[in-house]
């Protein structure tokens, strides 16, 4: 599913009306019809009080669509416009003069009075029509008022197109917004649908196409969109283990011992082949004390981390695997350093780098631009902002534009791990990953998302092996938070959901498939 800009949003509008016909006046009863549809799907209609609070934009005109809609259908309606009946024009007005004619109660607004507190009170259910994607400026004044009074009713919300308040590129909160209990939103979903805080405000999550033809919403060149990889192809029943892949994982110091055993042991739990650690030698016994089935490569160290003595060595035999990972919990030891970068300068693999690897990449970047097989970064907000050198503030306000440069900037596949996980791939494709939940905030679960890139581009040779891994892994997280709720989730329980995540992705594929997972809905 395809995920808009603001301005690929209304170049959508533009193109429905001048190539296909389809004209704003029916682009906006449609939408309308929406409102209600949904409305009537989760709360009813016959017999119930609604408010709308409506802007003197054509998120308003939406909501006079809705009202008339619920007015024709037994509904009671109180409309509150938030500004001045003459400031509304175009389609807008014709749906307003429309619904003067039905028993509908219309009201201008000045400021929050005893007749909206009242009405606050007695209503069944609040249409939130009064500020639709386009916003640019902060919430002040009376609609702040307004949208305070709404979030404290406890009724619930829908939201016409987004919740009002939040930008719809980057999520952020223009001051004030409302928190939706249900948004519709119209021939695509926003970006800042899916982008916190705005992701958390959106509540329940409808898609209307509103008339549009696939070709339009479906366009190539909108380079967003929700990542939901193919299904799993059936394991052979005369494979071997050499079919699934071999993996060198180059991880660990003397202060980090879980991240070589996560991203190693992960690797076959999500289906990988061969797994080979290479660890310095002192700690290699207890990594593996609970991880037997993958095979040691016991290196030189120095102060009981990776020493550059072994780079020869390493770099001839990742000549014998299909995939590198390297910096799990390495450490900052200086000689690991030099070692790291001069591996990263010298394979000729694909290579996934994280945790230890990007502190020492974020120095030198320049060093991946030469890279000519596929380099996957793993980092979080953080670590991507020492990558990019892009402050930190800039990078949560603009997420889709900032991994963008990154992603050409870097020449490598870069997941940027946040709530909402996203996914930019050197073709420019940027991908919302919806699994995944905020017990997996924990100690290692990013080692045990190494390991399952590492088996997942195995069985896909392609950056669509590092989508269906990031689906994966947060899946696993989502089915043993069910187990065992959000608090106390470990990496281990992660990496043991694995297999379970796999075998439940394969069986319930298509159910997935219609409701992209978290709970959109194409209506």
């Amino acid at each position: 599913m395809k995920v808009a800009s603001v301005n690929e949003m209304r170049n959508l509008d533009k193109l429905a009306s001048e190539e296909f016909g389809i004209k704003d006046e029916l682009l906006m009863e449609n939408a309308g019809i929406a409102v209600y549809d949904v409305i009537r799907e989760n709360l009813g209609v016959k017999g119930k009080k609604f408010l709308i609070f409506a802007g003197t934009g054509n998120n308003g005109g939406d909501g006079f669509v809705a009202a008339r809609k619920i007015a024709s259908s037994g509904g009671e309606v109180s409309v509150f416009i938030l500004g001045e009946e003459s400031e509304i024009t175009g389609i807008a007005k014709i749906n307003l003069d429309r619904l003067h004619k039905f028993p509908v109660e219309i009201y201008t607004l000045k400021s929050v009075n005893r007749i909206v507190e009242i009405s606050l009170l007695t209503c069944d259910g609040i249409i939130d029509a009064i500020f639709g994607t386009g916003l640019s400026k902060q919430v002040a004044g009376m609609q702040r008022e307004i949208i305070r009074e709404i979030n404290l009713s406890g009724k619930p919300v829908f939201s016409v197109d987004i919740p009002s308040g939040i930008n719809g590129d980057t999520g952020e909160i223009m001051g004030c917004a409302i928190k939706a209990t249900t948004t519709i939103t119209f021939g695509t979903p926003k970006r800042g649908h899916f982008i916190y805080p705005g992701a958390e405000l959106t509540g329940k999550l409808y898609v209307s196409r509103i008339s549009f033809p696939p070709e339009l919403y479906e366009k190539n060149d909108i380079m967003v969109e929700i990542n939901l990889p193919d299904n799993l192809p059936e394991r052979a029943k005369d494979s071997h283990k050499g079919d699934f892949g071999k993996a060198l994982f180059i991880a660990g110091s003397r202060q980090y011992l879980g991240a070589p055993y996560l991203s190693s042991y992960s690797f076959l739990k999500a289906g990988g082949g061969l797994s080979y650690l290479a660890t310095p030698e002192s700690i290699a016994p207890f990594v593996t004390g609970n991880a037997r089935e993958v095979i040691l490569i016991p290196l030189k160290e120095q102060d009981g981390a990776i020493s550059k003595d072994n780079l020869d060595d390493l770099i001839k035999f990742s000549k014998n695997v299909d995939i590198v990972a390297i910096g799990s919990g390495v450490s900052v030891n200086k000689n690991t350093e030099e070692f790291a970068i001069e591996f990263i300068k010298s394979v000729q693999k694909p290579l996934i780098i994280d945790g230890d690897g990007l502190t020492f990449v974020s120095k030198n970047p320049k060093i991946l631009k030469s890279r000519k097989d596929l380099t996957i970064l793993t980092p979080h907000i953080g670590e991507f902002t020492r990558l990019t050198r892009i402050k930190i503030e800039k990078v949560k306000k603009d997420k889709f534009n900032t991994l963008s440069y990154a992603v050409k900037n870097l020449n490598s596949t870069i997941v940027l791990k946040s709530a909402h996980t996203l996914i930019g791939e050197t073709s420019g494709k940027i991908l919302i990953n919806l699994s995944g939940n905020p017990g997996m905030a924990t100690a290692g679960s990013g080692d045990v998302l190494v390991g399952a890139i590492a088996a997942m581009y195995c069985i896909r040779p392609s950056e669509k092996g590092v989508s269906t891994a990031v689906f994966i892994h947060g899946l696993s997280g989502d089915i043993k938070a069910q187990q065992t709720g959000f608090e106390g989730l470990t990496a281990r329980d992660i990496l043991e959901g694995l297999p379970l995540a796999i075998k439940y992705f394969r069986e319930n594929y298509n159910k997935l498939g219609e409701s992209y997972y978290d709970g959109i809905y194409v209506v």
